[in-house]
């Protein structure tokens, strides 16, 4: 009874988030409440439980990089790198769409994918402004190239960290066996970009003379602030890569990083958290108890054993059907839920296997789980983050316009993660 209460509850919400008549953060509240309403979860579970409860360390990760981002926002620092970044592409729409995904993609692999479009954004809204530019395209590109680029490393993405603890598996070890792929998976997403967005690819010559005449250096408002707000924003980048050594979850790196930049500058704390994104932190709250309903109720475990049975122990089967149904599920449900419900399946799947042939399903779980959360706009944290940030600008992104390109990007890159698992592993 509980479960299909769940399943009910989730669907329904679904299904209203997808609507986008009513607005998704009172979908999400209100599928919570009846979560909690209906006893399908308690407050202990929702609120306490690090498996089936909020992920607080994602709540404030946000919270304290959307700090640090307000705060250097107030020293021109963007404005500086959109008019460097427009000079450089030489005011070329599709060479700037290139130039972001790569740089998207990279600072993704050492942060995680969060923290990238929060500073990566604001800069492509000045960009576009200046060159006339439709900033949609652009904002969609980057939060599918930092779900991508996450992929390759330990600390890109949130389950890949789950994944890297239940498999006892190393920085070094995501690193050579994810980052060939994802280089090529990259690359293949910029040729992929010339197609999806080729409508918006209009150059300007006047707008792009205009910049191509600014002096970047002008932009720099408050030098003395920007240089404090980088040496914060350094440490704290130092702290995330760090993370093995010192032991600091990412969320207390960023939280001990804002306040810090508080302190010691002359931003007022009204000013700091004027720019954060309060309806988006609430939005993850809700969702994250409504997929504790389904977790709690065994639903999506229930889910992920029904297909493992399938491949009866055959490796190579089983490797592509995880593979598939992560893609899948972490389209549905966010992926850190899913990989922290089905690793101790794969960790079963992977011991039935002597050495190290079974550490393809680990491969084949991070894969899934990263590149599938690009098919929908709640698929990923980073999505969420990017549509709440393009609605506070005054440029939405509806729920179906995401969707649309990122069922193609994810069907496509997913594919290519079969000859690549495949041919290297089995």
């Amino acid at each position: 009874m509980a479960a299909a209460a769940a399943v009910t509850i989730f669907v329904v919400a679904y299904v209203l988030i997808a609507w986008e008549r009513i607005p998704r953060t009172a979908v999400a509240l209100g599928g919570a409440a009846l979560m909690l309403l209906l006893h399908v979860t308690d407050d202990r579970a929702a609120f306490f439980s690090e498996r089936t409860g909020i992920d607080w360390n994602v709540v404030f990760l946000l919270l304290g990089m959307m700090v640090i981002v307000s705060v250097l926002r107030q020293t021109g620092v963007f404005e500086y790198v959109a008019i460097w970044a427009a000079k450089r592409a030489r005011g070329r729409p599709y060479r700037l769409m290139v130039m972001l995904v790569v740089i998207t993609a990279s600072a993704s692999a050492l942060l995680d994918n969060v923290t990238t479009v929060l500073l990566v954004a604001p800069v492509t809204f000045l960009v576009c402004e200046r060159l006339g530019l439709d900033v949609v395209p652009y904002l969609i590109a980057e939060v599918m190239a930092s779900n991508i680029g996450g992929t390759a490393t330990l600390v890109g993405d949130p389950p890949n960290i789950i994944i890297a603890s239940r498999g006892g598996l190393t920085f070094n070890e995501f690193l050579v066996n994810l980052a060939p792929l994802v280089v090529g998976l990259v690359a293949v997403f910029c040729l992929l970009c010339r197609w999806l967005f080729r409508s918006a690819f209009v150059y300007d010559a006047g707008r792009a003379a205009e910049v191509m005449a600014l002096r970047e250096r002008e932009a720099i408002t408050d030098r003395r602030l920007l240089w404090q707000g980088l040496a914060v924003l350094a440490a704290v980048i130092a702290a995330f890569v760090l993370h093995p050594v010192l032991d600091y979850q990412p969320s207390v790196v960023a939280l001990l990083g804002a306040g810090l930049l508080v302190a010691a500058t002359k931003v007022t704390t009204e000013q700091a958290l004027a720019e954060v994104e309060w309806p988006t932190l609430v939005f993850f709250a809700g969702l994250f108890v409504m997929v504790g309903g389904l977790v709690e109720t065994g639903v999506i475990a229930d889910v992920s054993r029904a297909a493992a049975d399938v491949t009866g122990g055959d490796l190579g089967a089983a490797s592509m059907l995880l593979l598939g149904a992560s893609g899948v599920l972490s389209a549905i449900v966010d992926n850190i839920p899913y990989v922290a419900t089905m690793s101790p399946i794969v960790s079963d799947l992977v011991q039935a296997h002597p050495g190290t042939g079974g550490h393809v399903l680990w491969w084949a779980l991070a894969l899934g789980s990263d590149l599938g959360g690009n098919a929908t706009a709640i698929g990923a944290s980073a999505n969420v983050v990017v549509l709440g940030i393009a609605a506070r600008n005054g440029t939405p992104i509806s729920f179906w316009k995401f969707t649309r390109y990122g069922l193609i990007v994810t069907a496509v890159t997913v594919a290519l993660c079969v000859p690549y698992l495949w041919l290297r592993y089995l």
